[in-house]
């Protein structure tokens, strides 16, 4: 080693942000142990590389004692004190020992001490990066499929897309261009571990954000998302500005806004719903498509009853109770749909002549 050594040294801090009294640091130590492991495991020893020329040198170490049982480890205060009289008992006295043919050795651990060293840097830049941007979008190329798992790739590391993160309705292959919504990043012994997913929520949340200004400006808020990944999805938005329409700005002119989101999820259908502090209003509108004839609330338990025409009652209630499922996510609230005719039966048996009807339809 010499002082070119800690120029290249110097170099990597500049460009990799390694200290170089790090770099150094961990030489020695691993300089250490090759010394133990070629040359004598049993002694104590240091090694010293010097920060201005880049030597190295090392250091066998023995304890001043009245009684030495090992001389490997311990040396009498005479010959201490022939070396140094001013050692007393108990302090460590250091003798260089470098052995002759120690610097190949040296060249190749130092090497080996510094590629690994810079890419546990460039991994924890990665992690760091990352692991600052879960619940955010990224955009990547499928680089492989290997059991069922999906690689994508992005720059300078990959992302997994796990079976359970995958959208039924998309076939990944190499080479296809795809966003997903980054859930976690892990430290991992091979570096960090960036989990992303197609199906969560805030996937349908950062890419309306992106498509719509008014949501990234703050504009128009997102109060909530119910989402069946591949097949249909429910959005609730309020707007803070009476001349802004919430449900017309995500939709957008001619619908090309909700449509492009549309096309990035596969063809999953979405209802766009304006959220309303009424509840009987806000669960009649999350039943759309279907028209709504009345809501009746219990908000203790938070239980609506919404009464819809009795040719409605299948497109309320949706293939295999999807429509109503997704309504109920998107409201939080416990949501019993009855048709008109159900409903006079109910109110019969109960003793009323007639029932109470408002109309929800916008």
């Amino acid at each position: 080693m010499n002082t070119e050594f800690l120029e290249a040294l110097k170099d990597l801090e500049k460009e990799k942000g390694i200290a170089v009294d790090i770099l150094l640091e961990a030489i020695e130590a691993a300089l250490l142990s090759a010394y133990k492991r070629n040359f004598g495991s049993l002694q104590n020893a240091r090694v010293h590389i010097d920060r201005e020329t880049g030597d190295f040198k090392v250091y066998s170490q023995r304890t001043v004692l009245e009684n030495v049982e090992d001389p490997r480890l311990e040396i009498s205060l005479e010959e201490a004190r022939a070396i140094n009289p001013g050692f007393e008992f108990n302090d460590i006295v250091e003798t260089e020992v470098t052995p002759r043919n120690f610097g190949r050795i040296a060249a190749q651990t130092a090497k080996q001490v510094v590629v690994q060293r810079i890419r546990e840097a460039e991994r924890n830049i990665i992690y760091e990066e990352f692991s600052n941007r879960e619940g955010d979008i990224i955009n990547g190329v499928v680089q492989r499929v290997e059991q069922k798992n999906v690689y994508i790739e992005l720059g300078k590391t990959e992302a997994v897309l796990a079976p359970s993160e995958q959208m039924p309705s998309e076939d990944y292959h190499q080479g296809m261009r795809l966003k997903a919504y980054i859930v976690e990043v892990r430290k991992t012994t091979k570096g960090p571990q960036i989990m992303v997913s197609r199906t969560h929520p805030g996937l349908l949340k950062r890419v309306f954000e992106m498509e719509v200004p008014e949501l990234h400006e703050g504009v128009i808020e997102l109060k909530s998302i119910a989402r069946e990944a591949g097949y249909r999805s429910k959005i609730a938005v309020y707007s803070r500005d009476d001349n802004v329409d919430p449900v017309g700005a995500c939709v957008g002119p001619k619908g090309m806004r909700v449509q492009a989101i549309v096309n990035e999820l596969n063809g999953e259908k979405i209802d766009i719903i304006k959220w309303d502090p009424d509840p009987s209003k806000f669960v009649a509108s999350s039943l759309s498509p279907a028209k709504v004839v009345a809501v009746e609330v219990w908000e203790e338990e938070k239980v609506a009853r919404v009464i819809v025409p009795d040719y409605q009652l299948s497109l309320a209630i949706g293939k295999e109770g999807q429509n109503a499922r997704l309504a109920a996510k998107l409201t939080n609230w416990k949501i019993d749909i009855k048709s008109e005719s159900q409903m006079e039966e109910i109110y019969k048996q109960e003793g009323y002549t007639d029932y109470y009807q408002e109309d929800y339809a916008e």
